[in-house]
């Protein structure tokens, strides 16, 4: 019985250290494309967070709350700050501007190498999982983390998610941030070959319909309709023929500031609403490849529809080089 005890010992003993041995045991592991704060704050030493934003003056902005007179509980009225130890990104400067087909096409994806020194630049290692902030406190905040995601996974990187509310949420949790700037080490996180299966070109777009391919507008009503567009960027109102709309004011919900993400089952909800399959191969498109950058990450992240690319170029390119486009009065410039 001793003997038998003694080879059970080793044998587990064996299993244990096999198991430290395999890749990334120990290591943390994000347990989705969202964290909320809690789970950050749990884990912040463990990742690293990048925190993209377009106004950079916000980074050094104390956050704003306001008091409840009657039940004396504090209220935040404006984002400001950083979370301690985040790595600060503009987001103008993760898209760039792109001749092609002769002709300037504006907020594309950088190439490789211009991506790379982009996230290098700020500060971005290899090796440990990335969770990305914004200041969250609008769709478009939350959308330009998504941009951000898909640009990362463009060049390779799996382990990222979204910091659900951005920091607006990781106040609104009473966690502190810090608004004083630090010099940032030069990073050494390397961009891989680009992921082809998740960019759309105009010419997918162009045969879509002929191969069963969903293409989904991820602008606001009045823009897919035509009764406005986005000019200069975008020369023609209305949208691509054939292409079903999901619009930006039910992609997320307001809790207090902070704007938060739906659960899987809304967001199929409001995707059959919209006479969208959740399921289908399809190509998302804004103005820019900003807005349909929420779109992606919802069906192919939150989703898990892995037949989902973006349309980088988007109404821009689509309108810049003089595709057609239908809607109610199709105005063009």
């Amino acid at each position: 019985m001793k003997k038998m005890a003694q080879i059970a010992l080793k044998l587990g003993g064996a299993l244990l250290a096999g198991l430290f041995a395999l890749p990334g045991f120990g290591e943390t592991m994000l347990p989705g494309p969202l964290v909320d704060a809690a789970w950050l704050k749990q884990h912040l030493n463990e990742v690293t967070v990048l925190d993209v934003r377009d106004d950079l003056k916000t980074f050094t902005t104390e956050p704003e709350f306001e008091t409840d007179p009657k039940t004396g509980q504090k209220k935040l009225i404006s984002v400001g700050g950083r979370i301690e130890g985040t790595l600060p990104v503009d987001f103008n400067k993760i898209r760039t501007d792109r001749e092609i087909g002769g002709v300037k096409i504006s907020k594309m994806l950088p190439s490789k190498a211009e991506f790379q020194e982009i996230m290098q630049a700020a500060g971005l290692i290899k090796g440990k999982p990335i969770v990305i902030a914004s200041t969250g406190d609008d769709a478009g905040q939350i959308e330009e983390a998504t941009r951000l995601y898909w640009s990362l996974k463009v060049y390779g990187e799996d382990q990222i998610a979204i910091l659900d509310g951005g920091v607006a949420a990781w106040l609104a949790s009473g966690y502190p941030v810090t608004t004083v700037t630090a010099a940032v080490p030069r990073g050494d996180w390397e961009a891989t070959d680009i992921r082809t299966d998740l960019i759309a070109e105009m010419a997918d777009v162009e045969t879509a319909h002929q191969k069963k391919i969903q293409l989904i507008d991820a602008r606001p009503l009045p823009q897919y309709l035509g009764l406005s567009f986005k000019k200069p960027t975008v020369l023609a109102g209305g949208h691509i023929a054939g292409a079903k709309n999901y619009p930006t004011d039910v992609r997320f919900k307001p809790a207090g500031l902070a704007y938060m993400f739906l659960s899987p089952d809304e967001y199929r909800a409001v995707m059959q609403a919209q006479g969208i399959d959740p399921n289908a191969a399809s190509i998302a498109y804004c103005n820019t490849g900003h807005m349909a950058s929420g779109l992606w990450f919802i069906q192919s992240e939150i989703l898990g529809n892995r037949k989902v690319r973006l349309y980088d170029g988007s109404m821009h390119e689509w309108t810049t080089r003089g595709k057609p486009v239908v809607g109610i009065t199709t105005p063009r410039i």
